[in-house]
């Protein structure tokens, strides 16, 4: 659900604070296409561009030029902006070791690397952030340039489960299976599901919690969140709008269609 963009902190804008707020929110306002805000090390630029931001009600890209920079201005925006969308949107690689070969030795390295699962879910949770709701910060480093899935598939390819309506088991399971989404009846992990009797629980791959369906009579009866680790219920939904567990995804038209070109 989107919401404006309000700031929450313990104090207000101060000394020239104020003013550079007005000025540089009037200059997005009247479209200048580039502006620069300076300041010394802890004068509370990130605070500004929170207060722009609040001010213009605008999605933000921030992008920043390393990942110790961008987790800092995450964990600042997050702060700032409790009620809102903040992404974090960097290469989810701990180690990357590319193929190579060595013509002297003859030698072929293979590429091999190692991702980091949080990195990744939180990379997810900012691509299918900024499909539902308009209040999205997004602090990112050079790696939102490169190419990902295209938008339109991962909004395709998204299912929606309501209270009330039918839960059609195998077409709804085969679905899930296409979205990349793994069953696994025994550990429900990040980017799986398992059936239960009459139970459906989802561990989305976007999201630190779990939602639970209950179907009765092949239909829905409730839906809720609840804390993988402990079986806590969080709360409980009328819908459900599921994305796919990875963003390299494709609606099974297309796939149909780049076979057979081919």
């Amino acid at each position: 659900m989107s919401e404006l963009f309000k700031v929450v902190a313990d104090y207000e804008p101060a000394g020239d604070q104020a003013e550079a707020i007005d000025l540089l929110a009037a200059g997005v306002e009247s479209g200048f296409e580039r502006q620069t805000l300076k300041g010394v090390t802890g004068s509370g630029k990130t605070f500004t561009m929170a207060k722009i931001i609040e001010k213009v009600q605008r999605p933000t890209l921030v992008l920043s030029h390393n990942k110790t920079l961008a987790a800092q201005l995450f964990r600042e925006f997050t702060s700032f902006f409790p009620h809102n969308a903040v992404g974090y949107f960097v290469s989810t690689y701990d180690y990357y070791q590319p193929e190579a070969y060595v013509p002297g030795k003859d030698l072929y390295i293979e590429k091999d690397a190692d991702i980091n699962e949080e990195i990744d879910r939180l990379r997810l949770y900012a691509s299918f952030a900024l499909m539902e709701r308009r209040d999205v910060i997004i602090v990112a480093t050079v790696s939102c340039i490169f190419g990902l899935g295209n938008p339109m598939s991962l909004r395709d390819m998204r299912k929606t489960f309501k209270v009330g309506e039918v839960f059609k088991h195998k077409q709804d399971i085969e679905q899930m299976v296409r979205m990349q989404y793994e069953r696994n009846d025994m550990v429900l992990k990040r980017g799986s599901f398992r059936l239960h009797g009459d139970v459906l629980e989802i561990h989305p791959s976007y999201l630190e919690n779990a939602v639970r369906i209950k179907i009765a009579w092949d239909e829905i009866e409730s839906i809720a969140w609840f804390e993988p680790l402990t079986g806590e219920i969080l709360s409980e939904e009328t819908s459900l709008t599921l994305y796919p567990a990875k963003q390299f995804v494709m609606p099974p038209e297309q796939v149909k269609s780049a076979i057979a070109r081919i």
